[in-house]
């Protein structure tokens, strides 16, 4: 057993000098680029770091803490802030706060309003598998309901003909950052007895007549993977007010244990051997009692201390995200052929990614396009899984459709997107424009 003297004066400068030398490091491995067309990458996401990232991740790693520790508290407390909300539980991706938000749900807790196996949760068909796979895992049907076209966002007035006696929750993201209509949603949710779960993972400082998307329903979610608005290389986080329902998913995401100790922790509830749950003897230990049916879903604390440097730039990269929208935008309007994005009135977007529409009376399309770029070196994506219900994953699932689909399939034919993120700077925004505009003419005359 090794004792603990980092707090000690010797290893205090120590580690003073390597953090030092770490930001010296960074200044000599890494230089900002001067981007060349048709030779140097541009991808559609990234990480954006600097010397702030790397030190915070050297001085945890210092620590040793293998599990969350000093930097996950601070990022969890600082983000709620920021985010608008009271309470953040950090997990280890965005796919994983979906599970915990969904899972959340089912907790006996809940009351009548528990989701039990074959209860109905609405979401949209054209979207990201793991919006919708909680659902199915947590033994209940998705409703799916179409998708506008130029917001691409889930059609809300779909959701009356969606909800039936089962309905129970609406889950639905803001897609690749431009939101949809939280008002809305939640007068919906409010008057129908429903929950509400905002997907964030891509809309990380989208407002809605000024408020933060994700503090308008029961929870949110949102992801830390690089190619989202803040990394911690994985890692995501299920947002809410309730300290009940952070309590819950708390426990789904550490095993689904009843105790709320913090790693490390031994007796927060003072009263650890003096527990009756279940059917379990009087004073079994708190920290072995199980109230669900939980994961292990934690992230380390280095990641975390990336997170914590970059939570202090979040509302620049959400400029950057946002100007580079408007430059495409302003470089791509005079393309007839092109359908650009809208954002709703109400609306302001931190765009994950700029979407793009090949209309019908193209000179190119969609695949082409997008193959050209791709030789070109600009990263595209697709609108992620396009129609889910014709992915080969549903085959056999229980689900139910809202009417029909035209949209979505659309968006899964017609649509992809390219980047927006703050490692791009105007030159390369410019050329992805020039890019498209190019081979829209040159397939046009090789057509005439």
């Amino acid at each position: 057993m090794l004792r603990d003297r980092s707090r000690e004066p010797e290893a205090e400068a120590l580690r003073a000098e390597i953090l030092e030398r770490t930001r010296a490091y960074f200044r000599a491995a890494y230089e900002p680029r001067t981007f060349v067309a048709d030779q140097d990458p541009v991808p559609v996401s990234g990480r954006h770091f600097d010397e702030r990232e790397l030190v915070a991740l050297v001085d945890a790693s210092l620590d040793f803490w293998l599990t969350s520790g000093r930097y996950a508290a601070r990022f969890e407390k600082e983000f709620a802030a920021w985010f608008g909300v009271r309470e953040c539980v950090l997990v280890n991706s965005g796919s994983s706060a979906n599970l915990c938000a969904v899972m959340a749900l089912t907790a006996p807790e809940l009351g009548p309003r528990r989701l039990l196996p074959g209860d109905e949760v609405i979401t949209a068909a054209a979207g990201f598998p793991t919006t919708v796979n909680p659902i199915v895992q947590a033994g209940c049907i998705p409703v799916f309901v179409d998708s506008e076209l130029r917001t691409y966002n889930a059609d809300l007035t779909q959701f009356e003909r969606a909800r039936s006696p089962k309905t129970k929750a609406v889950i639905i993201a803001h897609t690749l950052g431009n939101p949809y209509d939280p008002e809305a949603v939640r007068t919906f949710c409010r008057t129908h007895g429903l929950w509400m779960i905002e997907d964030t993972c891509d809309a990380v400082g989208a407002t809605w007549n000024g408020q933060q998307v994700g503090t308008f329903g029961d929870l949110a979610t949102v992801s830390f993977y690089p190619a989202h608005h803040l990394t911690m290389g994985e890692g995501g986080a299920v947002m809410m007010r309730s300290p009940l329902l952070r309590k819950i998913v708390e426990s789904f995401r550490d095993w689904g244990r009843d105790c709320w100790c913090a790693p490390g922790k031994e007796n927060t509830c003072g009263k650890r051997f003096d527990w009756q749950l279940g059917e379990l003897p009087h004073g079994y230990d708190h920290k072995y009692t199980y109230t669900h049916l939980g994961y292990n879903l934690k992230l380390t604390d280095m990641q975390a201390a990336v997170g914590v440097a970059q939570l202090e730039k979040v509302d620049d990269f959400i400029a950057r995200r946002r100007q580079n929208a408007e430059r495409l935008a302003e470089r791509l309007a005079g393309v007839s052929w092109l359908g650009l994005p809208r954002e709703a009135p109400g609306g302001s977007s931190s765009w994950f990614g700029f979407p793009l529409r090949v209309l019908p009376d193209a000179p190119i399309e969609r695949n082409a396009l997008v193959q050209r770029l791709e030789e070109r070196k600009i990263g595209t994506r697709l609108l992620f899984a396009g129609n889910l219900v014709r992915q080969p994953a549903y085959a056999g699932v229980p689900l139910r459709i809202a009417g029909e689909l035209p949209n979505a399939d659309t968006i899964m034919n017609d649509v992809f997107w390219v980047g927006t993120f703050p490692g791009l700077g105007d030159a390369e925004i410019d050329f992805i424009a020039q890019a498209i505009v190019e081979a829209g003419q040159r397939s046009a005359a090789l057509r005439s």
